[in-house]
């Protein structure tokens, strides 16, 4: 059994072999002697310490053009993520850089701190067409090292300047943390806020995504959200079929009394290197039920660990995947909530000052 790397969701920092890059391994010897140097002066076991480097990218906007997802742009301000969710499908992007998909992606970070710059630029181009920008879509805009950076927050006020729509997808309360923004943008139907919460155990929590917020306190952001008027949605995602779908109707019953009129869900993905890092991470945490879990997981997804394929890849198909679809329709019809289109407002859009020189009227 793997011992297990408290405070972290991956178990191990295997580098990736999809782009021939040369493999590292942490020298064992030294380990050994920093460990035991730890215990000889009665200190705490040597702990993995977050980094992040600056990046100056040429460009900030993204845009996609798959049939599985409501966007066609997006912006991630942050590359990597500190929540360190187990699960998270963006971790082989840290394969193209030759780093580790697990532990690299949730302790070597990097940040863009030109982001509202360059997407200022990008939206006073001539030409440009504006539809709803996604923040949060590959990493969280409000994962820790945003309380110092504030990137997402510049993004925001870039984006109210210029009456341009954005959507919001995080794990963290620390959204809260631009409340008096999304009210305002909110007014003007500018913006959507998607809160994923995967369950209601806080040591589940800890475990499956240990530097995420606590799930209590992800609720009270739906709920504080809802007051000051800022259209919500509830993601249940991933449902990790013998993990965490027992808490699919809990869920849902108790968003719904805070006053969320919109639900979602989203089956577990394990696309490249995520698919090892989620089985070692099943062996150190739940080896009794490992089997099972997977066993499921590959009959959702046609005998394969992951289905990759545009459509099907968000539409899980089998026995498990009809259960845990009709658990949760039937749970959300008792609830009295659904899934909610929330119309936002390109229409007044208008680009925004570049270099301090005012518009041409």
């Amino acid at each position: 059994m793997p011992e297990r790397i408290h405070g972290r969701g991956a178990q191990s920092g295997a580098t990736s072999t999809r782009f021939d890059l040369p493999s590292r391994e942490v020298d064992g010897d030294w380990r050994d002697y920093v460990e035991s140097l730890a215990k000889e002066h009665g200190g705490p076991p040597v702990k993995l310490r977050t980094t992040v480097t600056q990046e100056r990218p040429k460009s900030i906007l993204t845009f996609n053009q798959s049939p599985d997802v409501p966007f066609d742009r997006s912006v991630n301000a942050y590359r990597g993520c500190e929540h360190g969710c187990v699960y998270c499908f963006a971790r082989p992007t840290h394969a193209y850089h030759d780093l580790s998909p697990g532990l690299d992606f949730e302790t070597k970070l990097f940040a863009k701190p030109e982001a509202a710059q360059l997407l200022r630029k990008t939206l006073a181009k001539k030409g440009y067409q504006p539809r709803p920008i996604a923040l949060g879509t590959n990493t969280d805009p409000y994962q820790p090292i945003e309380r110092t950076y504030r990137i997402t927050r510049q993004l925001l006020e870039v984006c109210l300047e210029a009456r341009h729509p954005v959507t919001i997808t995080t794990k963290s309360d620390r959204v809260l943390m631009d409340a008096d923004l999304l009210e305002e943008m909110a007014r003007e139907k500018l913006v959507a806020v998607s809160i994923s919460v995967t369950s209601l155990d806080p040591v589940l929590s800890g475990k499956l995504e240990p530097r995420c917020a606590a799930p209590a306190k992800r609720l009270a952001a739906l709920g504080k959200l809802v007051e000051r008027g800022v259209p919500v949605h509830c993601s249940l995602s991933p449902i990790i079929p013998a993990i965490t779908d027992e808490f699919i109707e809990g869920t849902i019953a108790r968003v719904a009394e805070l006053g969320v009129r919109s639900v979602g869900w989203i089956p577990l993905r394990l696309p490249h290197e995520v698919a090892p890092l989620f089985r070692e991470w099943l062996a150190v945490h739940y080896p009794e039920r490992a089997g099972k879990v997977m066993s499921i997981v590959r009959e959702m997804r046609g005998g394969r660990d992951n289905d990759p394929n545009f459509h099907s890849r968000m539409n899980p198909q089998g026995v498990w995947a009809d259960l845990i679809r009709s658990r949760f329709n039937l749970a959300c019809k008792k609830a009295g909530i659904g899934k909610a289109r929330f119309e936002l407002d390109c229409s007044r859009f208008r680009a925004p000052e570049v270099g301090g020189q005012l518009r041409l009227l």
